[in-house]
């Protein structure tokens, strides 16, 4: 089912199916401020194993998570570095994922983690609706390994079809660039994909940050 989130009243309604749809172990295509990613709820084993599953990717491959709050990072680490912290309240919600030591005591299965996990608070106010109402989602890009990332959830639809329940057109991505990751996980923090933001402005907040390659 595609809901167009341009009209008012058809976005409130797929939000609802949406937050359902999740609720109840399923997929859903959302925009986020970069390209369309579709989502599972990140507690939901079986949800994550079918969002791997559609994409034809590697279990062994976690996704990253997506929240809806700054604050929802702190739940999701034992200890959270000062260079994430720093990293979060500067660019987030925003095109930063940041790779960090997930609390043991996590219940979730993404895969094999080695004990991290890369979070990201999107800019995109139908993502943000919707991960408010649900708290971590495992979300990645909205397409077939190997085809091309999506920039409207039509495309999406064209490659994931009927393994997604629910998809949220919001018209084309802004800015398809892919987010930056930041692994702050080693005694320095390093910049592990450049992307959407730039290395110079993750500087300006974390001086000692190392670029991509070093």
């Amino acid at each position: 089912m595609l809901y167009d989130c341009r009209a008012v009243a058809e976005r409130d309604r797929g939000i609802a199916a949406a937050v359902e749809a999740v609720k109840s172990g399923e997929l859903v295509v959302m925009p986020t401020d970069t390209v369309y990613g579709v989502g599972a709820e990140a507690f939901t084993p079986h949800a994550v194993t079918a969002l791997q599953t559609a994409r034809g990717v590697d279990r062994r491959v976690p996704p990253p998570v997506l929240v809806g709050s700054r604050h929802t990072l702190d739940g999701l680490v034992y200890s959270l570095p000062k260079a994430a912290r720093e990293l979060a309240d500067a660019f987030w919600p925003g095109a930063l994922t940041i790779i960090v030591e997930h609390s043991p005591s996590l219940q979730w299965d993404l895969g094999e983690t080695g004990g991290k996990v890369a979070v990201r608070m999107p800019l995109h106010p139908v993502a943000l609706e919707v991960l408010r109402e649900i708290g971590p989602m495992a979300v990645t890009t909205a397409n077939k390994a190997g085809q091309p990332a999506p920039v409207t959830a039509e495309e999406a639809r064209d490659q994931l079809e009927y393994a997604v329940r629910i998809y949220l057109e919001a018209g084309v991505a802004h800015d398809p660039a892919p987010s930056t990751i930041v692994d702050v996980t080693g005694d320095v923090p390093r910049v592990l994909r450049e992307g959407a933001l730039a290395f110079e402005k993750l500087r300006d907040v974390v001086p000692d940050i190392q670029p991509a390659g070093s």
